[in-house]
């Protein structure tokens, strides 16, 4: 068994529990179903993430199954889980983290109406508020990517690099996340779930109104340094606090 030092160790004990708690997010919020979709997450200060093991269903994960890799994507011998087989999406998860170090967490999953963007290789246009605050600007469409190697990662680099959306709609395939934890991943896969479903509707009921873009930066300053270092502060003072931010958002 690889050994680490005892800092690493709580660091990926940590991780564990974290990824494994975060899969029950994706099915409350109906983001996945049977067991597709996946939530990983950098283990800080090594070159390692942890991600859910292939075809397991969502009842069964807990920390002592999920699986521990290097940043090539190669499991980790001898550490729990390691005799199981990685998520098919394990590559493209390895790919964002080599090259985007800013990157603490990533989350795909197959939720119906981001998939139905994906499907028509289109971009969710900002014409709410709540996607202005969250992504900056439109949701974008990725390249049509094969599952299996780094193909989807690197279209999820080449697509988010520079772009201020936590959030990608690989073309014909469906949603990844990013953010700087991984539920701060998760987040963003629940929020662009929500903006798929919402600008859908609209779309359906009659012409979208757009936003003009200075309101969308305006609008994305301040939900992201201003409203969410007063809601930090917050629950800094008052760790008891379980306030959600969409419920501080209002």
């Amino acid at each position: 068994m690889t050994d680490f030092s005892a800092e690493i160790t709580a660091a990926i004990d940590v991780v564990r529990h974290d990824v494994a708690k975060l899969h029950g997010e994706l099915v409350r919020y109906g983001l996945v179903v049977w067991t597709g979709g996946n939530v990983s997450g950098r283990v800080p200060g090594a070159d390692l993430f942890v991600i859910k093991p292939s075809g397991v269903s969502y009842d069964d994960l807990a920390p002592e199954n999920m699986i521990l890799c290097d940043l090539d994507g190669n499991v980790i011998p001898g550490t729990p889980g390691s005799e199981r087989s990685p998520s098919s999406d394990t590559a493209a998860h390895a790919y964002v983290y080599r090259n985007m170090p800013e990157v603490g967490g990533v989350v795909h999953t197959h939720s119906t109406y981001a998939v139905a963007w994906a499907a028509r290789g289109e971009e969710i246009p900002c014409v709410i508020t709540g996607m202005a605050d969250e992504f900056g600007g439109p949701i974008p469409i990725g390249p049509f990517a094969i599952i299996g190697d780094d193909s989807i990662g690197r279209g999820i680099v080449e697509t988010l690099r520079g772009h201020r959306s936590r959030a990608v709609l690989m073309q014909n395939h469906g949603p990844f996340t990013i953010g700087v934890s991984a539920k701060d991943a998760v987040k963003a896969a629940v929020m662009c779930e929500d903006a798929a479903r919402s600008v859908h509707i609209a779309r359906e009921a009659g012409p979208l109104i757009p936003i003009p873009q200075d309101r969308i930066d305006a609008l994305y300053q301040r939900y992201q340094n201003v409203y969410g270092q007063a809601s930090d502060a917050r629950r800094d003072n008052n760790p008891d606090d379980d306030t959600t931010d969409e419920a501080d958002a209002s």
